[in-house]
Formats: structure tokens, C-alpha cells, sequence
């Protein structure tokens, strides 16, 4: 129906729609974007070109192309032995002995001597009546040949043909490969690990039985929730496992999954943050996406400060990123939408830095120190790792978890196998009790250096520097019992080592057990200071280590008169691995900093001079279990204890514990 408008005076016709498509062509065309169609259209271009090319190198390569006055030339000089006579060319062969005329140029002797010595060659047929006559006289064997279709069709085109659509399959399915990635981006990165595959429970973790008790409520709610419902409470959604590396994180939460019998989705922190704004959120969201699907299902995060860094306000993509993602995971722990069944466990060594709205409750209700084991913890650790491997009935693993004071799972599993790899060495059918000491101080020390070889002077001088550390510590009544002196290098720096194990692991230290721990420090350079009326860099490690105490005694522990009370220095990082002094940051004026100092100075100094007036006391002693210690190399505390006439240790293993007194 026709209309016609006011404005324009036009007339207005309903236009016509267009018919639908085949059904076959409009399916093929639905799913295929404009992009496609041009990358087809240049491809076909291409593919054209490529056999216009094919053919014209092909027949380049195969035969010479010769003008026809030339051909008669040769047939003429009785050069030509074949001819295949075709409807627009001529196919021979040349005789081997073909020269060129010496009429040639010389100029384009070169040129035609190369293609001279090709056997074959071609030329475009003229209608030429006497063409026939020449070949007879010439004696040449000629025929006649009807061109094959189907051949020059496989040869032209179906062998190019197939090259490019096998070109073209390769390349389509590379495209689409890299499209999915692409598109695959915001997917969640998450592991999923099956029951079967867990395999792993609480029996398989020993050392932290507190972590594994506040742990089986969570393994109790997701085998029987009714039980909390019925009651109205509810499981924590999140629980926090914090402490040093090594402890048996991951593993704890493996158990747990292992003990409920639930999918496991295991993801690090880091693989949410990517460099584009947004992805870590995708990801955060396609993982509870699946977890809800697998419900109930735990998700393990681990190393979770990689994402959950506290927000502030910082420049750039990464941190946008980063901020995104955590707020995603806020979000996603503790919406509008309730996660039932998904329980989300994680795994950090940095507390101090993650944001305080993910440690609320709500969120990570639940926070559980995983720390190192103790005496107790350490044998059960160690029972654990040898019930697969032989080990030889003389060999006393509570004496090596004395020698391991906080040493973490991760430690006492590498003692387990550096003793193993040490019996496999001396073709050892069991692992023995030495196998086992020599890991502990490869553990603690580093390997021995027997190639690195000192002088007499030096040897002397590191003798007389490691008696004097065991010398002091025997001497003082709070000190560690000396188990082991040696001269043997270890490690970079170490040209030899005493090594001092408490009889029971300590959670508090005395103002005087400091103080001898200090002067056991300075022993050696005190006992270089006594014996050779000079001192050498040797004593640089003590030092620190020293320094380092005496600073915590004064401005973190409240020991000093002049300091006071006050708490002066902070440490970085609390579960940072290593010794204790670790980082500090001071937190103090200009005038209490130098009053530290002052202290410090005067701890370092009293704690010196008591320890050069042991060794000066016990002279003759040193020098006795130096000279024992320059025969020998290393020499044992049995072996110490008994030149110097002191007495062995008690066994703590024999104090009653305080279950056990309480039953008295």
C-alpha cells in the first residue's frame, strides 16, 4: 500500500523483504562472522597465485623452452632423438653431445652451455607442412600424443589443491585453538582433585594435633550437616591456616578433603591476578560457579597474600587488578547469595599484610596456627616418614628430634630422605642412627667441604675458636649442652661449627639464659683473643648473631634498666623462617635509639669479658680438647664432656610429663 508524506510530497512504498534463504546456505552462513568470509576471500587469491606459480616452476624445472627456429636448427644438425608431436607444442630429447654453434656470441656462450646440457626440452608448435618431412630426414623417432586429462588435472590440480586445503585445515584449527584460549581467559584456573586422588588423611599428618582437632569440625559438618542445623549453627565459611612455611599446610588441607570424602578445588593466589583488569574477578566468580556445582566441596587457597593484600590507594593495572579480584572474593565468601556446602580453606605465612575485611567473621571465621612441632610432634613426624623406608632397629629417632628444635615437617621429611640418599651411598641395606645424625647437620650446617683445605695456623686457630664456644657453654649454667664439635668446613662460609642442642624444647628464655647464650657467642673470639693475643674475621657470624639478641634484650624484651619498659622495635615478619632476631623495625626517637645502642654495647662487652675469664680459668683445659679436636677433626659431647671431667646431661625424656603429674 502506497502513501504519500507532507513534507517531501514523496511517495512512500513498503519495502519488499527478502526471501528466505535455502535452508542448508542460510544454516552454513549463520554461525560464520564477516571476518571469516574476508579471511576466505584473500585465502582463495592466495591459493590461485600459489598454482599459477606451482605450474610455471614445474614446467621451468622440468624441461628447456626453445623457439621453434631453434628446433629446426637442431633437427637440422640431427641433435633432436625424440619428438612427441602435441596439438600446441613439441616435446623432445637432444642428443648428449649437443654443442652450441660456434656462431654464437660469446657474449651468451655461458647462458646457452647450461641450458645446452638439459635433455629435454619444449617449443610451441607452428603450423609448418614440412614439419614432418624434416623428421624423417632427420631420422628422428617422432609420435604423436593425445594430451591425458585426467593426468594433467592431478598434476595441476589436485595435488596443489589438497597442499592448500591441508595448509588451511591447520592454520583453521590454530585460529580456533587460540580463539578458545582467548575467550578462556576468565575460566577459573582451579585444580579439581578427586577423592580417589586425595588419598591423603589425618593419619598421613602428624605434629599438629591442635590444627587437625579444630579441623575435624569442618570435616564433621560436611559428612553430617543436619547435626549442626538441627541445633541452628552454622560451619565457619572460611578457615585460615597461618604459620611458617613447611608445616604441613596443604597437606592439612588434602586431609581434610581426604577425611570428608569431597571434591577439592586446589588454586594458588597468584593465579588470579593477571595483567588485565579483571580477569582475577572472572576467575573468582567461575570458581564459585563450579564449587556450587560440586557442593559440598571444599576450596583451598594457598599462598592467599598473592590476592588478599591489603587495599589502599595505589597507581596502576596490576593493583587495580589485584583489588578487583579480593573484592570479588569478599564478595563471592560472603554475598547475598549463600555458598551452602562450599567451605573455603586457605593458606598464608604473611597475616600481617592481608586486608582486614577478609579476617572478619563472616568471611575467615576461624584462624589456625599451624607451627613447628615439638619434641612430641617431631618423633610423630619423623615415625611417619621411615614406616616406608628400612630403618634399622639401632636407630633412636626421639634422640633426633632432640637435635631438631624447631625444625618444621618440611625439615624432618629432607633429614628423612638426605639420611636415606646418604645410606644408598654407602651401599647401606638399612638406614642407621649415624645416617641419621649426618642429615641433621647437613640440614643444619650444609654438606662438608673436605676439598676446601686450611693451613696449620688456620686449622689451629679454628680449633682453638670452636673450643672456646663449647668451653664457655659447658661453663654456664644455662647454656645448651654441646653436642658436636668439628673442624671439617661446611656450607659457604663455615670452616667448622659447635653445634649446641637443648635437652627440651623452651618457650621462654631467662634474662641469664640470654645472657649465657651471648657469651657462648663470643667464646670464640674470646678464646682467639686468649690463646694468640689476636682475633680474625672468623668471629663476624657470632657477632651478629649477638648483636642481634643483645638489641631484642633492650629494646623488644624490656631487660634493661635504662631503656625501661618500653617496647622500641618491631619485628617484620613473625613467621619469617631462620633465626629468631630476624628484621626489626625501630619504633623509637633519635635519643632512646642511642641509648639502645649504649646498652647493647655494654651487654656485648660484660657478656666478653666473662667468657674471656672462663677460658682464662680453664686454660689448660682448652688447650687439651684442642689438641683432641686437631687430631681427631671432630670429636662428639660424650667425648668433650669427658676431657674436661664435667658431667652428662639428665634425660628430659625421663621427666614426667604434666598429664602425667596431674595423674599423680
Amino acid at each position: 500500500m502506497e502513501r504519500k508524506t507532507e513534507k517531501s510530497g514523496k511517495i512512500d512504498r513498503p519495502k519488499k523483504k527478502a526471501g528466505p534463504l535455502p535452508g542448508d546456505v542460510e544454516d552454513k552462513l549463520k554461525g560464520v562472522p564477516p571476518q571469516q568470509w574476508r579471511s576466505l576471500f584473500w585465502y582463495l587469491i592466495f591459493m590461485f597465485g600459489f598454482l599459477w606459480v606451482w605450474q610455471e616452476a614445474a614446467n621451468q624445472f622440468v624441461t628447456r623452452t626453445i623457439s621453434y627456429s631453434e628446433f629446426k636448427s637442431l633437427v637440422a644438425k640431427h641433435q633432436v632423438t625424440q619428438a612427441e608431436i602435441q596439438d600446441t607444442e613439441i616435446i623432445g630429447k637432444l642428443t648428449s653431445t649437443n654443442a652450441l654453434s660456434t656462431n654464437t656470441p660469446p657474449a651468451t656462450n655461458s647462458l646457452q652451455l647450461a641450458e645446452a646440457n638439459a635433455s629435454t626440452f619444449r617449443t610451441v608448435r607452428v603450423d609448418d607442412p614440412n614439419l614432418v618431412k624434416d623428421l624423417e630426414n632427420a631420422k628422428v623417432e617422432f609420435t604423436g600424443v593425445r594430451p591425458s586429462g585426467i593426468s594433467q588435472i592431478f598434476w595441476a590440480w589436485i595435488i596443489p589443491l589438497g597442499v592448500m586445503f591441508l595448509l588451511w585445515g591447520f592454520l583453521s584449527r590454530r585460529m580456533a585453538g587460540l580463539g578458545q584460549n582467548l575467550m578462556s581467559i576468565g575460566s577459573s584456573k582451579a585444580k579439581l582433585v578427586a577423592d580417589p586422588e586425595t588419598r591423603v588423611t589425618f593419619d598421613d599428618v602428624a605434629g599438629c594435633d591442635e590444627a587437625k582437632y579444630e579441623l575435624q569440625e569442618v570435616v564433621t559438618f560436611l559428612k553430617n550437616p543436619q547435626r549442626f542445623k538441627a541445633l541452628g549453627a552454622t560451619v565457619p565459611k572460611g578457615v585460615l591456616l597461618v604459620g611458617p612455611p613447611g608445616t604441613g599446610k596443604t597437606l592439612l588441607a588434602r586431609a581434610v578433603a581426604g577425611e570428608a570424602a569431597v571434591p577439592f578445588f586446589l588454586i594458588s593466589g597468584s593465579d588470579f591476578v593477571e595483567m588485565f583488569v579483571g580477569v582475577g574477578a572472572a576467575r573468582v566468580r567461575d570458581l564459585f560457579e563450579k564449587a556450587k556445582a560440586q557442593a559440598p566441596c571444599i576450596i583451598f587457597i594457598d599462598e592467599l597474600d598473592a590476592v588478599g593484600r591489603q587495599r589502599g590507594v595505589h597507581m596502576g593495572a596490576v593493583n587495580d587488578e589485584r583489588e578487583q579480584t579480593l573484592n570479588q572474593l569478599l564478595v563471592g565468601m560472603d554475598g547475598f547469595e549463600a555458598n551452602v556446602g562450599v567451605i573455603v580453606l586457605a593458606a598464608t605465612n604473611r597475616p600481617e599484610v592481608l586486608d582486614r575485611a577478609l579476617l572478619r567473621p563472616g568471611r575467615f571465621d576461624r584462624q589456625v596456627v599451624v607451627d613447628a612441632p615439638d619434641l612430641e610432634g617431631r618423633l610423630a613426624v619423623l615415625k611417619l616418614h621411615v614406616r616406608n623406608k628400612p630403618l634399622a632397629k639401632t636407630a633412636d629417632l626421639r634422640k633426633i628430634a632432640r637435635q631438631t628444635p624447631g625444625f618444621s615437617g618440611a625439615d624432618l621429611a629432607n633429614v628423612v630422605n638426605e639420611a636415606a640418599l646418604l645410606a644408598a651411598r654407602h651401599d647401606a641395606k638399612q638406614i642407621g642412627d649415624k645416617d641419621l645424625e649426618e642429615a641433621v647437620e647437613k640440614v643444619v650446617a650444609g654438606p662438608e667441604r673436605k676439598s676446601r683445605r686450611l693451613n696449620e695456623e688456620e686449622k689451629q686457630r679454628v680449633a682453638y675458636h670452636e673450643v672456646g664456644h663449647a668451653l664457655v657453654a659447658a661453663y654456664s649454667k644455662n647454656a645448651d649442652a654441646v653436642h658436636k664439635i668439628t673442624i671439617i668446613p661446611h656450607g659457604h662460609a663455615a670452616l667448622g661449627y659447635t653445634m649446641q642442642l637443648p635437652q627440651e624444647d623452651r618457650y621462654l628464655l631467662r634474662h641469664s639464659a640470654l645472657l649465657d647464650k651471648i657469651k657462648g657467642m663470643l667464646g670464640g673470639r674470646a678464646a682467639e683473643d686468649v690463646v694468640f693475643g689476636e682475633v680474625s674475621t672468623g668471629a663476624e657470624n657470632d657477632l651478629e648473631h649477638a648483636t642481634a639478641l643483645a638489641r631484642q634484650m633492650v629494646a623488644m624484651f624490656g631487660m634493661s634498666e635504662v631503656v625501661g619498659l618500653a617496647h622500641c622495635a618491631q619485628r617484620q615478619h613473625p613467621f619469617a623462617p631462620g633465626m629468631p632476631d630476624g628484621v626489626l623495625q625501630r619504633d623509637c626517637s633519635e635519643q632512646t635509639a642511642r641509648e639502645i645502642d649504649q646498652e647493647v654495647r655494654k651487654i656485648l662487652n660484660e657478656a666478653y669479658a666473662a667468657a674471656r675469664e672462663i677460658l682464662e680459668e680453664h686454660r689448660g683445659e682448652l688447650t687439651l680438647v684442642a689438641e683432641e679436636l686437631l687430631a681427631h677433626e671432630t670429636i662428639d659431647g660424650k667425648t668433650f664432656r669427658q676431657l674436661i671431667g664435667g658431667e652428662e646431661p639428665p634425660d628430659k625424656a625421663e621427666i614426667p610429663t604434666g598429664e602425667e603429674l596431674i595423674k599423680k
